[in-house]
């Protein structure tokens, strides 16, 4: 057993690796020559754009708020996320230089040495943003309208854990709907937005599935939050093959955090409940390795059904 389950990592990581070189050889991403970090073609902008527009176009009904946020946040919002707490190993903040001309001086003959010369650079009032929804809860803050609130948010986002498989990237796009409100409707939300992910995917030729999935908390405590997380089913993924069929990979997330933000941003509902918040995240890096691994390097030859549905 342990050998058949020591081979199968071996192919699957084989897989990927491959998988990485055909996109690469093939001009589809660029290497930056870090781990998880890549240019991107025009043919792999002009698919992700398509499918974002898509997402845009599937929750019409949704009446949300629009916003576009860049891929930094106020560090204070972070720090109230309780982020840390969770997942410290994907942080990543941002340092400036803070000194003056000596301190600058020093710091060049150190870069010149081959001396490590980070330490001049202090933390800002910034941090990526690891999730497109986490911009959200601060502007919710306070009492809710009576029948709450949903956003459609888009944002880079940036999570440190650097890989050869080329769907785990560090600096990747998420579409996500954010709904804020009482627990009836934010269930509600996520369970439709679980049938109609799947829907999407399969329109464009993704063999999709749904299954109970946990977040990648830290530490030992973590574990028993995933264990609870799984137990309470509070996080579906939608996994379809990228690399290799053998291994599925998440491409769309379905949450419900229950009352962790509502609590964390003072927000309540019209009736003064602490508000309940879920969300749906597409990765649209990931669902566009898939396309390509689905229907080849050539869009102009994707399925026609495919090519309208991304407006390719």
């Amino acid at each position: 057993m342990i050998d058949s389950v020591a081979d199968r990592e071996t192919a699957i990581d084989a897989a990927r690796s491959e998988y990485l070189d055909a996109l690469l050889s093939n001009g589809v991403i660029t290497d930056t020559g870090v781990p998880g970090v890549y240019g991107k073609s025009r043919d792999f902008e002009r698919v992700l754009g398509g499918f974002d527009r898509f997402v845009t176009e599937s929750g019409v009904d949704q009446n949300a708020e629009v916003l576009r946020f860049p891929p930094v946040i106020n560090r204070a919002d972070f720090e109230r996320s309780g982020y840390l707490k969770s997942f410290p190993h994907l942080t990543g903040s941002i340092h400036g230089f803070r000194g003056n001309e000596r301190d600058h001086a020093q710091m060049l003959r150190m870069l010149e040495s081959g001396e490590e010369w980070t330490g001049h650079f202090h933390s800002t009032d910034l941090i990526l943003t690891p999730a497109a929804c986490y911009p959200v809860y601060p502007l919710a803050s306070g009492e809710l309208p009576v029948n709450g609130r949903l956003f459609d948010v888009q944002s880079y986002c940036f999570r440190y854990e650097p890989s050869s498989d080329p769907a785990r990237m560090q600096v990747f796009r998420m579409h996500e709907y954010v709904r804020i409100g009482t627990p009836d409707n934010v269930r509600r939300f996520r369970d439709l937005w679980l049938d109609r992910s799947k829907a999407m995917l399969n329109s464009v030729g993704l063999d999709a599935k749904a299954v109970v999935a946990n977040d990648p908390f830290f530490g030992r405590g973590g574990a028993i939050l995933a264990a609870s997380q799984v137990e309470q089913a509070l996080k579906f993924e939608m996994v379809v093959p990228i690399s290799t069929p053998e291994a599925l990979t998440a491409v769309v997330s379905c949450n419900y955090h229950q009352d962790h933000f509502g609590k964390a941003f003072g927000i309540v509902t019209a009736d003064g409940d602490v508000a309940h918040t879920a969300c749906v995240g597409f990765g649209l890096e990931r669902i566009t390795l898939a396309l390509f691994m689905a229907h080849g390097f050539t869009p102009s030859s994707w399925p026609t059904a495919v090519r309208t549905t991304l407006g390719l």
